[in-house]
């Protein structure tokens, strides 16, 4: 009697080995080049800590919102600065706190509870639980799991843009690309290492859940802080990846983000800078990044910058002692066979 697995691999007599080889060959389909066809565009934004990602989305969100979007900005890094420089440097009560003190009290969330709203920007934070008394990924997966019961596929914006804190590899921050939550993917980062390690990483998670079967690809970089040495233009043209905008390190600029005060307004001295950035991001495709190896991104940097031609010299157990090791004789047991 035939099993079900020989009597699929009997019209052509292949082994299992010669399936699952066949299979494993056949390459994904390909991003979508056309524009998302949702109503609602979902914009997963990703970068290392300090990498200016919340100054750029808020000013961002802002400068799309003053050109009639509806834009929702939503921060997920357990920080909870996203909201910060939109709302004046106020702090906003998060999903997660408000959704444990509301349990407490036997009372459900509410919009009102967690959603605020300046100049025709819709904010919320996810926030995080406190150093030591937690998972941040557990607390995302929750935040996300609220917004569902609060009616997040029914609301109808334009933009839903998500801030996610990119030097973080667990599962939780992963969750827009692993589930396809969001159409596209963009990278924030700057011309030093760290930034474009996280950015190549973020590419990296792309591209393997391209390949089990995802259909979120990355709609370009945006270049913060940029001092024209050319690393990140280097890497984008490396991963193959567009440079959205370049936000120069001005002191202007600096300043300002220190005051929590918006630069991205019509008709303001940054505002055509931010109205270019609006538009690339609403109109970038996602594509299909070609993630670096270390070596590739190393390559991007002077070897000054990154200390290349170093050797890796083998430890010898002798150096993890601090001296001479004296052999010791083991201590064999023999059993005598009777």
């Amino acid at each position: 009697m035939s099993s079900c697995g020989s009597a699929a691999l009997a019209p052509g007599r292949l082994t299992m080995q010669d399936f699952l080889r066949q299979e494993a060959s056949v390459e994904p389909d390909p991003v979508p080049s056309a524009a998302p066809t949702k109503q609602t565009q979902i914009i997963a934004i990703y970068g290392k800590g300090g990498s200016g990602k919340s100054f750029a989305l808020a000013n961002l969100s802002y400068m799309m919102a003053q050109t009639g979007k509806r834009v929702l900005l939503i921060g997920c890094d357990p920080k909870s600065d996203t909201t910060s420089l939109l709302f004046g440097g106020r702090a906003t009560p998060t999903i997660i706190e408000t959704s444990s003190k509301k349990k407490l009290a036997g009372e459900e969330v509410k919009i009102g509870d967690v959603c605020f709203k300046r100049d025709g920007v819709f904010a919320m934070e996810l926030g995080g639980p406190e150093v030591g008394r937690g998972c941040g990924g557990r607390g995302i997966i929750h935040g996300f799991e609220l917004l569902e019961k609060l009616g997040f596929h029914e609301w109808g914006f334009d933009y839903v843009l998500l801030d996610f804190l990119g030097d973080v590899v667990c599962g939780g921050f992963g969750l827009p690309i692993a589930r396809d939550m969001c159409q596209k993917v963009i990278v924030v980062g700057s011309n030093d290492l760290q930034s474009l390690y996280v950015a190549n990483n973020v590419c990296s998670a792309v591209e393997y859940f391209r390949k089990l079967g995802g259909n979120v690809g990355v709609a370009g970089i945006l270049i913060n802080k940029d001092d024209g040495t050319g690393e990140a233009q280097a890497f984008a043209e490396a991963v193959g990846i567009p440079v959205l905008a370049a936000i120069p390190a001005h002191e202007d600029i600096r300043r300002k983000s220190a005051n929590y005060e918006i630069i991205g307004r019509p008709g303001g001295d940054w505002g055509p800078l931010f109205e270019h950035l609006a538009n690339n991001v609403a109109e970038a495709p996602p594509v299909r990044p070609t993630p670096l190896t270390q070596d590739g991104l190393l390559s991007l940097f002077s070897g000054e910058s990154v200390g290349r031609g170093v050797v890796l010299e083998p430890a010898s157990a002798a150096d993890m002692c601090g001296g001479t090791i004296v052999e010791k004789q083991s201590l064999e047991v023999v059993y005598e066979t009777v």
